[in-house]
């Protein structure tokens, strides 16, 4: 049977380090955007908490993903067409069949300090995620490289324990931000990074203050003077301080009241549609969740339409319970989707033993505008097949540390990943620091070493299509819609194309947009 997968529009069958080479030479940065520079930016965000640290272990969501992205480089970034060009690299080739990676280092660029970007700070900065003491969200993705190595000072080659075609996909996240390295260690403390901005000062969960340097490599980059980042929790907070002035830029704006937003003069609201997804994740390790049958039963009782409607204001796409949105490459188009029967529900249940059953679902506001009302609806949804759901309604702050992965049953969002590897590996692969679920499957984690080295986007396609399909079907997850990114500017913001793999321009607005 022939399947109909999405492929790759960057490649079609890559075959050997020769292919391998060319995508890497072709990724080049776009510096040719022409901004105004000059001026102070106030921008007031939905993300951040009082526990933020400045170690990119940590880094969880666009606050410090904000700064991380000011203040320092990676070696590959995501560009607005979604294809991967350089930023500390300037070229990178894959050879012995996509298990070796060599990337060339751009000799202009230097840290904030005047200390010039070397081969050993970036092995080093990668090698800071690695081992078993990092507490780092990408450590299963560092542990993938099994050797470094240098070419004189501009040059990295890493070896890795297998095949990997999307390597250089993974050097654009924001946790491989790159640090200096002094006397053999990396120092993230004094926050000293090759971006375009320097920090003047850091209160975790109320401020941070950017200015720009002077001195910065890239020429068409980074156009405000300073920039104030404030944690603004609440949503009306920010649209008040966005309608009067008082911030310039805000994060997430309140569906249920984005048309009043729109109304106003001086206000953009904007909305990018990428990999973002909204989850109610489940710790399959325990007693309830530990049975696939009950799992089921959550899955076919929520009304997704509904949800999207209702919570979304219609500005998103139902989700099938697992995390490879349609514009994802690979993405299966052939997967049925899920929807909303209580009846199946409820005969789930009545397989894992149960006519009925008590829960409680952790939830704020925090984990993404709407997410409790989200979590009361789904309470209503369950209702009809036996499953009452209470609705522990948790603090703005610290939910990242005190309630996801530490409450058996929450509400989640996800930004996504641009490649399916990516995805899998960073919250579904057995032993994955952010396995939020606690998921273990034996043909998942086969198939997912097995696609991650086949250079044959056929056979890559089918792995991946079949894997979606185990994640619907055994994970422990409720993927209930894709949602747009939606936020809102005063028309003193301007900018080019937006990237859409994370909200706000991929998370780069501090580099790519200005004052007009």
């Amino acid at each position: 049977m022939t399947r109909n997968f999405i492929q790759p529009t960057r490649r079609n069958v890559l075959q050997g380090g020769a292919a391998l080479g060319a995508l890497g030479l072709a990724g080049m940065p776009a510096f040719a955007q022409t901004g105004k520079r000059g001026g102070t930016v106030r921008v007031a965000l939905a993300e951040g908490s009082t526990q933020d640290s400045l170690n990119p272990w940590t880094y969880t969501d666009i606050y410090m993903m904000s700064v991380g992205f000011a203040t320092h480089s990676t070696l590959t970034e995501i560009d607005p067409s979604g294809e991967l060009v350089g930023d500390a690299a300037e070229s990178w080739e894959g050879s012995n069949g996509a298990q070796t990676w060599t990337f060339k280092l751009r000799p202009e660029v230097t840290f904030s300090d005047g200390r010039k970007l070397t081969a050993d700070d970036v092995i080093g900065s990668l090698k800071f995620h690695a081992g078993e003491e990092s507490g780092s969200g990408m450590r299963t993705t560092a542990d993938l490289i099994t050797g470094y190595r240098k070419d004189g000072d501009e040059t990295v080659i890493f070896d890795l324990d297998g095949p990997n075609a999307d390597f250089p996909f993974l050097m654009a996240d924001y946790h491989f931000i790159l640090m200096p390295v002094e006397d053999g260690q990396v120092n993230w403390q004094d926050f000293i990074g090759t971006g375009g901005y320097t920090m003047e000062s850091h209160k975790a969960g109320v401020r941070t203050q950017l200015k720009r340097r002077d001195d910065y490599w890239k020429p068409n980059r980074a156009w405000f003077d300073e920039i104030e980042i404030l944690y603004v929790p609440d949503v009306s907070a920010r649209q008040n301080g966005l309608q009067t002035g008082e911030v310039d830029i805000m994060s997430r704006v309140d569906l249920k009241t984005v048309g009043l937003l729109e109304r106003v003069p001086s206000v953009r609201v904007e909305e990018a549609t990428g990999f973002l997804h909204y989850t109610f994740p489940m710790n399959t390790g325990l007693n309830p969740y530990d049975n696939n049958e009950l799992r089921l039963a959550l899955k076919h009782g929520i009304d997704r339409e509904e949800m999207v409607k209702t919570i979304l204001n219609g500005r998103g796409i139902v989700g099938n319970d697992h995390p490879i949105a349609p514009s994802v490459p690979y993405h299966n188009t052939e997967l049925a989707q899920r929807t909303y029967d209580p009846d199946k529900a409820k005969f789930h249940l009545k397989n894992a033993g149960l006519d009925s059953i008590d829960l409680t679902c952790a939830a704020a506001d925090a984990a993404y505008s709407g997410a409790l009302d989200a979590t009361v609806l789904y309470r209503e949804h369950l209702s009809p097949a036996g499953i009452n759901l209470t609705v522990d309604r948790k603090p703005n702050d610290g939910y990242w540390s005190d309630v996801w992965m530490q409450e058996p049953f929450c509400a989640c969002y996800w930004g996504g990943r641009p490649t399916c590897d990516w995805m899998f590996s960073s919250a579904y692969a057995s032993g994955a620091d952010w396995n939020d679920t606690y998921w273990e499957h034996e043909r998942f984690n086969e198939l997912l070493l097995e696609a991650r080295g086949e250079l044959n986007a056929d056979l890559r396609g089918e792995m991946y299509g079949e894997m979606q399909q185990i994640v619907s079907d055994e994970g422990g997850v409720v993927v209930w819609a894709f949602a747009n990114y939606v936020y809102a500017m005063t028309d003193k913001v301007a900018h080019g194309p937006v990237a859409s793999n994370w909200e706000m321009d991929g998370g780069r607005w501090t580099e790519r947009w200005w004052l007009a």
